[in-house]
């Protein structure tokens, strides 16, 4: 499968402030925003939301 820049990867840092980090793929042709997932940190023991690493 190519890598393209359509897809890249993109890292997610959790707005608790917990040292966990989150790698996942997102369509910049679909989805131009910054995408703020909200998904489990165990870090921290609950769901928060997550933002994308500059």
């Amino acid at each position: 499968m190519a890598r393209n820049e359509i897809r890249p990867a993109v890292k997610l840092r959790p707005t608790a402030g917990a040292g966990f980090t989150d790698v996942t793929r997102e369509n910049r042709r679909n989805d131009p925003d910054r995408m703020v997932p909200r998904t489990y940190d165990p870090a921290v023991g609950r769901h928060v939301d997550f933002g994308e690493e500059l």
